[in-house]
């Protein structure tokens, strides 16, 4: 692969892609302007980010090319790219592309590394060539409010995998944020309209002001149907903060063997029904069928 680049994918925002309904200019700019924070996100969340890790250590294939969309700052990019995977890292962030860019630099990795700016329900300047032997959808998913928009970019991951190729998808569990709502922002609760919306609809009302972070949490019971009604054949659906809802600290100050043993132990009931939907953020892995 030749040098890093950013190609912009041409719409990034845009209110109209292919007839989608949901200008998100609006979650472009809230990343631009805060690309230190999301950069530090999973500083914070470690176990959703270790968790993660095991799991791509256990779908992912050996090599080949893969596709990350919601790639931000490069946290899975980078490691993706030390460990000989060659890496499309798409953002609809131009300033987190810039950072996950200059990483790649600093680490000597910008030849394993495409930059895309792109929306992802359009997937066009990627899927030029096809064939991606893998591919992460780290965050996208859960600022698509519509069902039609998140279906619209599972079917554009599917257009460009080869067979057998494993997806991952990231989403927010309506149940799970409910713990680090009640800690970090319990004033929330009295806001009843927003309650409700979000309890049954799974985001805020439509006619709430646009700005900071617009999203869609998902009940864990829609998600694998979601992406077998575009193909995908479901493996697991795990929640990767098992456990500890709100209480990211109890995790972080673990060190050595005894967080290993934990770690160890978490994975084994993080697919566990009573511990997916309790978790603040929920992971899909999937695959491509193979051509009958």
């Amino acid at each position: 692969m030749g040098p890093t680049t950013i190609v912009d994918g041409g719409r990034p925002g845009a209110p109209a892609i292919g007839g989608t309904v949901d200008d998100i200019g609006d979650i472009r700019r809230m990343y631009d302007g805060d690309v230190e924070s999301e950069a530090e996100r999973l500083d914070r969340h470690q176990l959703e980010y270790e968790l993660t890790w095991r799991y791509l250590e256990t779908y992912l294939p050996s090599g080949g090319h893969i596709l990350e969309i919601g790639a931000a700052a490069g946290r899975y990019t980078l490691p993706l790219a030390r460990r000989g995977y060659r890496v499309t890292a798409v953002d609809l962030s131009a300033g987190l592309l810039r950072e996950n860019r200059r990483l790649a630099q600093a680490d000597g990795l910008v030849g394993r590394i495409r930059h895309v700016q792109a929306d992802a329900r359009d997937l066009a300047v990627v899927g030029a060539g096809g064939g991606y032997d893998a591919a992460l959808v780290m965050g996208p998913l859960y600022h698509l409010i519509y069902e039609d928009d998140r279906r619209r970019a599972l079917e554009q991951v599917y257009g460009v995998l080869l067979p057998d190729a494993p997806l991952f998808t990231a989403w927010i569990s309506r149940l799970g944020i409910l713990g680090g709502l009640m800690r970090y922002f319990p004033e929330w609760i009295e806001e009843r309209d927003e309650v409700r919306s979000v309890m049954e609809r799974g985001h805020d009302p439509p006619d709430r002001h646009k700005g900071g972070f617009r999203g869609y949490f998902a009940r864990a019971e829609e998600i694998a149907p979601l992406h077998e009604s575009v193909g995908f054949v479901t493996d697991v659906l795990a929640g990767v903060e098992p456990a500890i809802s709100a209480d990211d600290e109890a995790y972080n100050v673990l060190e050595g063997e005894r967080r290993r043993l934990w770690l160890d132990l978490l994975y084994e009931i993080s697919a566990e029904p009573t511990q997916v939907a309790a978790s603040g953020h929920l992971l899909y892995i999937g695959h491509k069928p193979s051509i009958a």
